[in-house]
């Protein structure tokens, strides 16, 4: 019923039919979740989770672990690209420490969620134990309660961890089915030895389990940090929050959501695709439709925040744009 009405409304501004193109199509989906014809944003939030991997310790990645921190330092100090991008459109920015190989010192604006030191090194054992992962998951969903308390009713989420499109890439492959190959891609900035060299690694982590369940798939392949993504998620879901995608390691959290609970989608916006080789394919086995393409692979959940004001462009065109009758113009559909 509402989904009707709100084409109606869509349709009957001043406009040619469908001329605002993906716009129209946002302010359906957001009014469809808020099940009103006035959808309003409220408190955006973007909650950035960092963490270790252990995976990182076999060259998988160009840069040393050590830049984890370092960059979590920077987010505290506001030099990063989701800091000036948040602050650009009034998001409320918050760091958390999901598993970090460093202790932060007291004071800092870091919260404090860390479940390891970092994950296990995937070729010697599983990344996590299952255990660490459902406390992972529980996590995440307390930050997302913590913000709808708030009154946020709109949120996405970003990254930080030095090696983690391998276990994003492995994510991908085992859900999928995917060949690994086009699943593993440069990351950082790898060069074409840099990406065999990491392809031949995550071969071998992929042929020696074959976990079956979501829960064990994301256990033994992924990380901290993306295992919180998934709780949060999946709360977020759970109180009807409108919920954005980032890119390709955030988006393998967004993932393991829905293959836990398929129907996270109808609440979830894909803010781009990423230039991350994988994340075309990630994003079009959840069927998703991405809004920019602008070859972000940043991460940190900047796709997010650079979207927020497409977002609101179209719920203002639906709240505050004149109707043909209001505006007394000549409706031509209405006269076909």
């Amino acid at each position: 019923m509402i989904r009707q009405q709100l084409l109606e409304k869509i349709n009957t501004r001043t406009k040619p039919l469908g001329s605002l193109g993906k716009l129209e199509k946002i302010a359906l989906h957001i009014g469809s979740i808020q099940k009103t014809l006035t959808p309003q944003l409220c408190h955006p939030s973007i909650l950035v989770f960092a963490a270790d991997h252990g995976i990182a310790d076999e060259g998988v990645s160009p840069c040393p672990k050590e830049i984890t921190w370092q960059m979590v330092m920077n987010f505290v100090n506001g030099g990063a690209g989701i800091n000036v991008f948040s602050k650009q459109h009034n998001i409320n920015l918050r760091v958390i420490d999901a598993g970090v190989d460093y202790d932060f010192p007291e004071g800092i604006n870091v919260e404090n969620a860390k479940i390891g030191r970092g994950t296990n090194n995937m070729l010697h054992s599983p990344a996590m134990t299952m255990d660490q992962c459902q406390q992972a998951i529980r996590k995440g969903a307390e930050f997302v309660h913590q913000e709808f308390e708030k009154g946020c009713n709109i949120i996405g989420f970003g990254e930080m961890g030095i090696g983690n499109t391998s276990p994003a890439s492995l994510l991908l492959h085992k859900f999928t089915g995917l060949p690994l190959q086009e699943c593993v891609g440069r990351g950082a900035g790898l060069d074409s030895e840099g990406v065999k060299h990491k392809y031949n690694i995550l071969k071998q982590v992929a042929d020696k389990y074959q976990p079956q369940t979501p829960l064990e798939i994301l256990a033994t392949f992924g990380g901290f940090e993306i295992a919180m993504i998934t709780g949060a998620v999946l709360e977020a879901k759970r109180l009807n929050m409108l919920i954005i995608a980032d890119g390709f390691i955030t988006s393998s959290g967004f993932l393991a959501a829905y293959e836990i609970q398929p129907d996270i989608l109808d609440n979830v916006l894909f803010s781009h695709q990423s230039n991350e080789h994988g994340h075309k394919y990630m994003v079009e086995y959840m069927k998703g439709d991405p809004i920019l393409h602008l070859d972000l692979r940043l991460g940190e959940g900047t796709g997010v925040a650079l979207v927020y004001p497409i977002l609101q462009s179209a719920l203002i065109f639906l709240n505050k744009m004149a109707s043909f009758d209001e505006a007394a113009v000549y409706d031509v559909e209405k006269h076909r």
